[in-house]
């Protein structure tokens, strides 16, 4: 991360932390960083198995070890405080290099494998990326290949490193692995400083670096430490992306400071999730809806009800009351809860997971746990709403670019959401809906302004409106509402093939398309999506 970006960073925490002595008392924030967890860990336990990925078993002392060599040549090769990003899947090796750039006193960057050229030539450049570590394969799309077109028009390209396969013209990360020799030292960290940077879709036109210090991040894994009942031994399932703050925190943070396991999952199957469960006894699972709803058809079908399952937590998408209670009632010894959260503000509430919470559980969002949470009202919002505002420890410190903070915080260091709620008794938020224009499907955030903007160019489009609608399988999809130009009547191949040819995600691409005269417009000529959004959902 170049200097402005640091002293915009220094400035950006100054402002938001000003309750930072009561975090420490409390000692949500502490004087450590996961360097001396992991070194803890190692000296403490070190045979506990921290990392499952299929056949291999990485406990404490192989994973510091691992760790300590890969970081070791991270400083040799770029400063302190340098980007390293990964693309990788949920392996054992990404928990490595992730442990080895926070050693190394580097600034993390995990990017979604499911993204193509145009994200990520982005998010290296805007990031100032020195390293990134991608699969030679996987899922049939050739990442080597891919980073050969991205940085082949970077002015400042990083070292790409290559895994589980590949050769030249890239680094093999086997190369890396090398013990330091004679009594080379890694830096002192900084707990309040970056040490993550991840990229969310937003309103905007482009992603937003969304900056996290060791210190954020340890108050969020000591509030689902005290609120989802975590105890050391317990195993989680991670099949949420590891890319995502969700899955990164199960997989890289839980099993070093509250002596869990990490179960990885590199490609979701619900009847193979059973399974492991049964076989590591799996004790906790957080995920996007899908996750839920396929996990208990095939518990149903295997006539399991995976007695071992203490904790299911749900979110990133819209979730159905009936799904909660009708899993809360198999998984008999589980509880099974609704929480709200975001990239910028991780898990703002924790559910209701108490016995005397059952009721809150499924119609509601669950309760604030260590963040403190307000609604503001808002032109948007219906009577009784507002906007949902945030401010806690485990709040970010604020955007990589100084202009992407401008209207994201308010007066007092409340981080505006974008989000709509209501109170349930007082306690218990309810999302309603969202001022942000951004559809989640699959937990994953997609700006429907990017996707407009990037089909704006289509030869059979005049005018365009990208709105997300419920859907029961994968919370929300995109419908693409189009006014068209001369004769083409645009449709969704059509789309997705512009799409590709730029390469863009996948996810990123409308399910559906619908032809429309005319979009309804303000007196000033602003559509209103919420009018398209009613529409298409009565015409159901």
């Amino acid at each position: 991360m170049d200097e402005a970006a640091r002293d915009e960073v220094a400035v950006i925490t100054r402002a938001n932390t000003a309750d930072a002595s009561q975090a420490y008392r409390r000692g949500l924030w502490v004087h450590t960083t996961l360097a001396d967890a992991l070194r803890a860990a190692a000296e403490t336990s070190p045979r506990r198995t921290a990392l499952v990925d299929k056949d291999i078993r990485l406990d404490c002392v192989t994973l510091d070890a691992q760790a300590r060599a890969l970081a070791h040549t991270m400083t040799k090769r770029m400063p302190t405080g340098s980007v390293v990003s990964f693309m990788l899947p949920n392996w054992h090796e990404t928990a490595v290099i992730y442990l080895a750039a926070t050693l190394a006193g580097m600034v993390v960057n995990p990017i979604l494998p499911s993204l193509r050229d145009h994200d990520l030539r982005f998010i290296l450049e805007d990031a100032s990326t020195a390293m990134i570590f991608v699969p030679d394969q996987y899922g049939g799309h050739d990442y080597a290949v891919m980073l050969e077109r991205v940085t082949a028009g970077m002015s400042r390209a990083p070292e790409v490193v290559v895994l589980r396969g590949g050769a030249d013209p890239h680094t093999p990360y086997a190369a890396l692995l090398t013990p330091p020799s004679g009594n080379a030292t890694l830096p002192a960290l900084d707990p309040d400083s970056v040490r993550m940077i991840l990229y969310t879709s937003g309103t905007t036109s482009r992603p937003k670096g969304v900056l996290h210090s060791h210190n954020s991040i340890h108050a969020l894994i000591c509030q689902i430490r005290d609120h989802w009942a975590i105890e050391p031994g317990d195993a989680f399932l991670v099949p949420s992306p590891v890319a995502h703050i969700g899955g990164s925190i199960y997989a890289f943070e839980c099993p070093l400071l509250l002596g869990t396991t990490a179960v990885l999952m590199d490609r979701w199957d619900p009847s193979e999730a059973v399974a492991l469960m049964n076989s590591e006894r799996c004790t906790h699972v957080a995920g996007a809806t899908p996750f839920l709803q396929q996990l208990l058809s095939a518990a149903e079908r295997a006539d399991t009800r995976l007695a071992d399952l203490k904790v299911f937590i749900c979110g990133g998408a819209s979730v159905s009351p009936s799904l909660i209670r009708r899993a809360a009632e198999y998984f008999d010894h589980a509880v099974v809860t609704r929480v709200y959260g975001c990239t910028e503000v991780p898990v703002a509430t924790v559910g209701a997971p108490r016995p005397d919470e059952a009721g809150h559980a499924a119609d509601t969002d669950g309760r604030a746990g260590i963040a403190e949470i307000k609604l503001v009202a808002h032109p948007s919002a219906p009577a009784g709403d507002g906007e949902i505002c945030v401010r806690g420890p485990q709040m970010l410190l604020g955007y990589r670019r100084p202009e992407d903070n401008t209207e994201s915080f308010d007066a007092t260091g409340f981080f505006r959401t974008g989000d709509l709620g209501r109170w349930a008794n007082d306690q218990y938020l309810i999302v309603t809906g969202r001022v942000k224009d951004v559809i989640i499907r699959n937990g994953e955030n997609i700006s429907a302004k990017e996707v407009e903007d990037l089909l704006a160019d289509h030869p059979g489009i005049a005018e365009i409106a990208v709105v997300g609608l419920p859907d029961a399988r994968t919370g929300e999809l995109a419908c693409a509402v189009i006014v068209p130009k001369g004769d083409l009547r645009p449709d969704v191949a059509s789309l997705f093939a512009l799409l590709q040819r730029k390469g863009v995600a996948k996810f990123k691409a409308p399910e559906q398309v619908v032809i429309w005269e005319a979009l309804p417009k303000n007196d000033a000529g602003k559509i209103l999506k919420h009018q398209i959004r009613a529409t298409l959902i009565k015409d159901g």
